[in-house]
C-alpha cells in the first residue's frame, strides 16, 4: 500500500510549505540517522544531544605531590640527566633487548658518561649523598628496571665492594678504571643451593696455599658476570670459616661462567651460573676490609635501599605508562579515562606511587644524615615498597587489558621484572624477620 502523506498523517499543506524551506528527502536522512532516544528528545521540542569532545588530558605527572620538588641543584641536575639518558638513549632498546635476552652492551661507553656527569665529587660507599645515588635508581628503573640492575650490580655491589673493602693496590688497578666503565664488574654471594641461608651454609671455599688461594665451588645469578672483567666473589675461609671477599678476573683458568637460560623477568640482566674448580686466585686479590660475614652485610644494607628506590621508580614507570595508554585508548567513542572503573583504578596507583616516592625520600634524608642505614630500616623499605609495587603493576596491567601483556606498551616488561625486584637483596620474609627481630627483640628465623 503506498505510503501517501494521508496515510502517514502528515498535513500536505504543512508538507509542501517545509519543501519550499528545506530539501525535506535530505531532512528525513538525518532523522534515519537518530536513535530512538533522539527521536524522543526531538518530538517534545528539544534539541538531539550532541557527541561531547573529550577535553585534552593534562601532562602526565607521577610526581603528583611534588615530592622531589626540594630537591638540591645537584640532586636536580643527577635526575634531570639519568631520566634524559633513559629515555632517549635506553627506551629505544628497552623492549628488544628484553625480548632477546641480551644486555646492550654497545650502551656502556655511554653509561660511562652518564656516570661522569653526574659523579662529579668523586664515588665514594656508602654514597656521601644517597638521595642522589637512589634517585638514578628510581629514574633507571622507571624506564627499563633491567639497565638499572646492570648499573646498581657494577657501581653499587662491585664497585662498592672495592671502596668499602679493597687495598689501595685493588682500587687502583680495579677500582679506577672502573670509575670510568673500562673495565665491567660483577658480584657473587648466592649459590645453587643457598640464598637465604647464606651467612651460614655458604659452600663455596678458599683455601690458602702459600701465596694464592684456591676456590671450589658454584655461584648462581651474579649479573653482568658474563662479560664482566672482574667478580667480587664470597668464599669461606676452610682454616677459620670466615667469609672472605675474592676478586677473580673472567678468563681465569677453572672459572667457567655459563648464562641462565628461561628466564622471564629482567631478561636484559645476563644472570649465571658459575663453576669454580681449583681457581687460583693470588693473595693480592683477596679483599683486605673482610674478615666476617657481617662485613659484608654493611655493604648489603644499603644496596637493599638502593631496592626500595629501585621499586618506587618501577612503580612509577607502569603508572605513568599505563595512565597515557588509557589517556590514548577509546573505546564506546571515549577516552577511557573517562570512565569512572578506570579513574579509580589510576587513582588507587598514584597513591601508593606518591607513598612510595615520600618513603624512599625519608629513606635517602635518614642515610644522609647518619651516614649510614641500619638493616633494620633498610629490609623495612624492601619489605613494604616491593609490596606496593606489585599492587601498582597488577592494576596497570589489567587496566590495560589484552594489551597488557604486549611489549610494545612497555608496562609488560614493567610488570614481569618487578618479580624480579621482589625477589632479590633478600626474600620477603627474611627481610620482614629482619623487621620483626629489631622490633621485638625476639629473634624467629629458625
Amino acid at each position: 500500500m503506498e505510503a501517501t502523506p494521508e496515510r502517514l498523517g502528515i498535513d500536505p499543506e504543512q508538507l509542501a510549505r517545509l519543501s519550499e524551506k528545506t530539501d525535506v528527502s535530505a531532512l528525513l536522512d538525518r532523522l534515519d540517522d537518530l536513535d530512538a532516544r533522539d527521536l524522543e528528545r526531538l518530538s517534545q521540542g528539544a534539541r538531539p544531544a550532541r557527541p561531547q569532545r573529550s577535553p585534552e588530558p593534562p601532562p602526565v605527572d607521577g610526581d603528583f605531590y611534588d615530592v622531589f620538588e626540594d630537591l638540591t641543584e645537584k640532586q636536580q641536575h643527577v635526575r634531570q640527566q639519568v631520566r634524559t639518558f633513559m629515555e632517549e638513549t635506553v627506551a629505544p632498546r628497552a623492549n628488544e633487548a628484553w625480548e632477546k635476552g641480551v644486555f646492550p652492551r654497545d650502551l656502556i661507553p655511554a653509561a660511562g658518561d652518564l656516570f661522569a656527569d653526574i659523579m662529579t665529587d668523586g664515588y665514594t660507599f656508602p654514597p656521601e649523598d644517597p638521595i642522589a645515588v637512589g634517585l638514578v635508581s628510581y629514574e633507571m628503573s622507571r624506564v627499563d628496571p633491567s639497565f638499572c640492575t646492570f648499573w646498581g650490580v657494577h657501581t653499587g655491589l662491585s664497585m662498592g665492594s672495592l671502596a668499602m673493602f679493597g687495598s689501595d693496590a685493588q682500587k687502583e688497578k680495579y677500582l679506577r678504571p672502573m670509575e670510568t666503565f673500562d673495565m665491567i664488574g660483577s658480584w657473587a654471594l648466592t649459590e645453587p643451593k643457598h640464598g637465604s641461608d647464606a651467612s651460614r651454609g655458604l659452600e663455596t671455599t678458599a683455601e690458602k696455599k702459600g701465596d694464592t688461594w684456591i676456590l671450589n665451588g658454584a655461584k648462581k645469578w651474579s649479573g653482568n658476570a658474563t662479560f664482566a672483567d672482574v667478580n667480587v666473589i664470597w668464599a669461606r675461609d676452610t682454616r677459620d670459616g670466615n667469609v672472605k671477599g675474592f676478586l677473580v678476573e673472567l678468563g681465569t683458568d677453572g672459572y667457567e661462567v655459563e648464562k641462565l637460560p628461561g628466564k622471564i623477568s629482567k631478561r636484559a640482566v645476563e644472570n649465571v651460573l658459575i663453576e669454580m674448580n681449583d681457581v687460583e686466585v693470588p693473595e693480592a686479590n683477596r679483599l683486605p676490609g673482610v674478615e666476617k660475614f657481617a662485613d659484608v652485610g654493611l655493604q648489603l644494607a644499603s644496596c637493599r635501599a638502593g631496592v626500595a628506590w629501585e621499586a618506587a621508580g618501577l612503580a612509577a614507570g607502569a603508572y605513568e605508562k599505563a595512565l597515557e595508554y588509557c589517556n590514548e585508548r577509546i573505546q564506546f567513542g571515549k577516552r577511557i579515562t573517562s570512565f569512572q572503573m578506570v579513574q579509580d583504578q589510576l587513582v588507587r596507583m598514584l597513591g601508593k606511587v606518591t607513598a612510595l616516592q615520600t618513603f624512599v625520600m625519608q629513606l635517602g634524608r635518614q642515610e644522609a644524615r647518619d651516614g649510614y642505614i641500619t638493616p633494620e630500616r633498610a629490609s623495612l623499605a624492601k619489605v613494604w615498597c616491593c609490596d606496593t609495587m606489585r599492587e601498582v603493576v597488577s592494576i596497570a596491567r589489567g587496566l590495560m587489558g589484552g594489551n597488557g601483556i604486549l611489549l610494545e606498551h612497555d608496562v609488560a616488561r614493567l610488570f614481569a621484572d618487578a618479580e624480579a625486584v621482589y625477589a632479590y637483596e633478600g626474600s620477603r620474609e627474611m627481610n620482614a624477620l629482619i623487621v620483626g627481630r629489631g622490633i621485638t627483640g625476639q629473634s624467629a628465623f629458625v
